[in-house]
C-alpha cells in the first residue's frame, strides 16, 4: 500500500478510467506549491463499501453503512456534520452526476502532459469540462436546510423540495437558451456539488424518510433522497465481487421485466440489450447481476422501485417506490433477441403497505369509473365538472353531505374596489418565455410563472395570469387556472376528520388542483363567521408552505423567502358554506401536500384575488390533500382548534 500510495505516474504513461473500489478520496500527486488538502471538497466522490478492507485504507475509520444524512452551514457553503474535508465520503453514485466538484479534476481520462503547465498546473485536460457548480448560498438563504435532529421524512421532504425548486427554475431559464442539459441533471448536479442529499450512505433495507407508495419523475429524483444510488443503471448494490449484495433495484421496463402481478417481480439482469444488433451479447455475472445472485443466497431485503408511463406525459415515467423485496430464485434465459439473459424472481415482503398496487388499482378506476366500490354518489358536481367528482364512504354509515349548491365561480357580495381589467398583452398566439414586450411577462417579474408543463415555478404574492384584455390564445401557458378541471376527485370519509379529498390521478409538484370558491364575505357588516367551518382565510401558513421556493440560491439568486414575520396577510375572506367546490372538502395539516396562491386575470383589486391551490410536493393516487389552515396567532379574530393531522410535525392546533 506504501508503494501505491506514493506512485507518481511517468510523463509518458496514460491515466486510464479510474474507478476507486473503496470509500476513501483518493489522494493524488498535489503540483508543485499546491495543497490539494486546503480544499473542502474531495477529489472523487466513492460508494460506501461493505466487507472487509485491504490494510492501509483506513477502514476503522469508516462504517459499513453511511448514516442519515445532516447538515451544517459552513463558510463555503453546506457539509455534512461531523466529516471532515479530509475525512471519508458518505455514499454518493460516482458515475450519475458527470460533474466536477469545486477545484476537482476530470471524471473522464486524461492525459499527463510532460512538466507543469505554464500557470503552475500540472497540465492535466479533461474532455468535454463540466460546469463548475459553486454554492453561493448566504445569509437568511440558509433557512431551507435541514436541521441536524430532523426527522427522516421531514429531511428527505425538504431536500426533494430543493431539488424540484432547482429544476423548475432550471427549466425557466433553459426555456430562453439552446440548453442541452436535461433540468433534473442540472439540479442533481448542484445538489451534489453542495452537499445536499438525504440518505447519503448506501444500505441494506428502507430508506429513512421514505414511504411506501412515494413517486418521482425522475431518476436523479431517487438519488438525491438515497433511495437508488444509479442515475442509469437499474441495480443499485454496494460491495465488490463475491462480497456484493444488490440494495435495490429500478423496474422501469428497459428489459423484459414480468410485473403484471402486484406481489412479485421477474426481473431481468443488467447488459447486452443495446439497439445496436451488433452490439448485443449474452449477459454476464458481474457488477449488478453478480450483486443480484449473491442476493439470493444471503436473502437479503432488496427496495423496488416500479416505473409505470406517465398518463399526462407521452414519453415520460413515473416511477413508485414498492417496498422491500426479496429473490426467491434466479435462472438464465434466452430472449427474443437471441442473448442470454439472467433471470431474477423478487417476492414481496408482507406487511408492507400497498404501493404500486394502488396506482394498478386507480388506473383501473379511471378507465372504467363504475368499478370504484363503495359510491355513494357518482357525481357530486351534477356535471359543473367535466370528470365527475365522486362520493365514498368506507368507514361509517354516514350516507351524505349536508346542503350547498356546487359552483366553479367566486361570488362577491359587495362590489370590488377596482372592477379595471388588467392591462393585456399583444402576443400573438401564446406568450413566449423571455419576450421582453410581453406585458403579462413584465407583470410578473419578467418571467412567465409557469412553465411548457403548466407547473407553476415560484409561490409569489400574486401572480398574474393572462385575461379577456390580452391578444394571446386560450391555449396559451399564462392561463392554466381558468382551464377546467382535469383530476378525477373523490371526496371520502375520513376516519377522524369528517370528509375529506383525495384524487384517484398522481399531481406533481406545482401542478394547479383547483381553486377555493364561495362567497366573498369580509368587509360585510354584522359578519358572525364563527360557526363557518368553511372559512379560508389568508393567514400565515407554517414553514413547509414558505419554504417552497427555496432552492434557486444555489445558482446565485437572490432568496424569495419570506419569513412568518414579514409575511403580509390579505383582506380577502371566503366563505364554502353555502356554495362551493372541491375545495371546500380539503383538511387542515401542520404537514400539507397543497399549497394557497392569489391568482389575478380578470380585475384589478389586488386584495381580493382569485386563490389557487397547487401541489406543494408530488402526491400519490389515493392521497389525501390537505394544506395548512395558518399558524395560530397570525389572526387573531380566528378561532382555534385541536389539530388531528397525525403528522410528526403537528402545531396541536390552528
Amino acid at each position: 500500500m506504501d508503494r501505491a500510495r506514493n506512485f507518481i505516474p511517468d510523463p509518458n504513461e496514460e491515466l486510464l478510467d479510474i474507478k476507486p473500489l473503496r470509500s476513501l478520496a483518493p489522494m493524488f500527486p498535489a503540483p508543485m506549491g499546491v495543497n490539494i488538502n486546503q480544499s473542502s471538497t474531495p477529489l472523487l466522490v466513492c460508494v460506501t463499501p461493505v466487507g472487509q478492507f485491504p490494510t492501509g485504507f483506513g477502514a476503522g475509520n469508516l462504517p459499513a453503512f453511511g448514516s442519515f444524512a445532516t447538515f451544517s452551514a459552513t463558510a463555503n457553503g453546506f457539509s455534512h456534520a461531523g466529516t471532515s474535508a479530509n475525512g471519508p465520503t458518505d455514499a454518493t453514485p460516482i458515475s450519475a452526476y458527470k460533474t466536477r466538484s469545486s477545484g476537482g479534476t476530470s471524471e473522464h481520462k486524461a492525459k499527463r502532459s510532460s512538466g507543469l503547465a505554464a500557470d503552475g498546473s500540472n497540465g492535466v485536460k479533461a474532455k468535454r469540462p463540466k460546469p463548475d457548480y459553486k454554492n453561493l448560498v448566504t445569509g437568511k438563504e440558509i433557512a431551507f436546510l435541514p436541521a441536524s435532529n430532523s426527522n427522516p421524512r421531514d429531511t428527505v421532504e425538504a431536500v426533494h423540495m430543493i431539488f424540484e425548486a432547482l429544476r423548475r427554475r432550471h427549466l425557466q431559464m433553459d426555456e430562453t437558451q439552446d440548453a442541452r442539459r436535461r433540468a433534473d441533471m442540472k439540479a442533481g448536479a448542484i445538489m451534489i456539488a453542495s452537499n445536499i442529499r438525504a440518505n447519503a450512505g448506501k444500505k441494506v433495507g428502507p430508506a429513512p424518510g421514505v414511504e411506501i407508495g412515494d413517486i418521482f419523475y425522475f431518476r436523479m429524483e431517487l438519488c438525491i433522497i438515497g433511495l437508488h444510488a444509479q442515475s442509469m443503471g437499474g441495480i443499485d448494490y454496494i460491495g465488490n465481487g463475491e462480497d456484493s449484495v444488490a440494495i435495490c433495484i429500478v423496474a422501469a421496463g428497459g428489459y423484459e421485466n414480468q410485473d403484471d402481478d402486484t406481489d412479485t417481480l421477474v426481473y431481468s439482469g443488467s447488459g447486452g440489450n443495446s439497439r445496436n444488433t451488433e452490439e448485443r451479447h449474452d449477459q454476464k455475472l458481474e457488477r449488478g447481476n453478480l450483486a443480484l445472485e449473491r442476493s439470493v443466497h444471503r436473502k437479503n431485503e432488496i427496495r423496488v422501485v416500479r416505473g409505470f408511463k406517465d398518463p399526462a406525459c407521452v414519453s415520460g415515467k413515473i416511477y413508485i417506490y414498492d417496498g422491500l423485496y426479496k429473490i426467491q430464485e434466479s435462472w438464465k434465459e434466452r430472449t427474443k433477441f437471441g442473448i442470454n439473459c439472467f433471470k431474477y424472481r423478487l417476492q414481496r415482503e408482507p406487511g408492507q403497505p400497498d404501493g404500486a398496487a394502488i396506482w394498478k388499482m386507480t388506473q383501473r378506476w379511471i378507465q372504467d369509473p363504475s368499478k370504484r366500490g363503495s359510491v355513494i354518489l357518482p357525481d357530486l358536481s351534477s356535471g359543473a365538472e367535466i370528470i365527475p367528482v365522486c362520493l365514498v364512504n368506507e368507514v361509517d354509515h354516514e350516507k351524505g353531505l349536508g346542503h350547498f349548491t356546487y359552483t366553479n365561480e367566486v361570488k362577491y357580495l359587495r362590489p370590488l374596489t377596482s372592477v379595471r381589467p388588467l392591462l393585456g398583452c399583444q402576443c400573438e398566439s401564446v406568450c413566449l418565455p423571455g419576450d421582453p414586450s410581453c406585458a403579462c411577462g413584465q407583470h410578473n417579474g419578467g418571467d412567465l410563472p409557469y412553465n411548457s408543463s403548466g407547473v407553476l415555478v415560484f409561490r409569489k404574492p400574486v401572480i398574474y395570469e393572462c385575461g379577456e384584455a390580452c391578444h394571446c390564445t386560450l391555449n396559451c401557458r399564462n392561463r392554466v387556472t381558468q382551464k377546467e378541471n382535469r383530476y378525477h376527485f373523490e371526496i371520502f370519509r375520513t376516519t377522524n376528520r369528517g370528509w375529506g379529498l383525495r384524487c384517484w390521478d398522481p399531481i406533481r409538484a406545482g401542478a394547479f388542483i383547483c381553486e377555493y370558491t364561495g362567497e366573498v364575505v369580509d368587509g360585510l357588516n354584522n359578519l358572525d363567521d364563527s360557526g363557518d367551518d368553511y372559512i379560508f382565510q389568508t393567514v400565515c401558513p407554517g414553514d413547509k408552505t414558505l419554504k417552497w421556493n427555496c432552492g434557486s440560491e444555489l445558482l446565485g439568486e437572490e432568496s424569495t423567502y419570506v419569513s412568518a414575520d414579514e409575511f403580509e396577510p390579505l383582506p380577502i375572506k371566503i366563505s364554502a358554506k353555502s356554495r362551493g367546490n372541491v375545495s371546500r372538502f380539503m383538511n387542515h395539516s401542520c404537514s400539507p401536500n397543497v399549497f394557497w396562491q392569489p391568482v389575478q386575470y380578470d380585475h384589478g383589486d389586488d386584495k381580493h384575488p382569485h386563490i389557487m391551490f397547487f401541489a406543494l410536493n408530488h402526491i400519490p393516487p389515493m392521497t389525501e390533500l390537505t394544506y395548512d389552515y395558518g399558524v395560530v396567532g397570525a389572526e387573531p379574530s380566528r378561532r382555534t382548534r385541536n389539530c388531528l393531522c397525525g403528522s410528526s410535525s403537528c402545531r396541536g392546533v390552528f
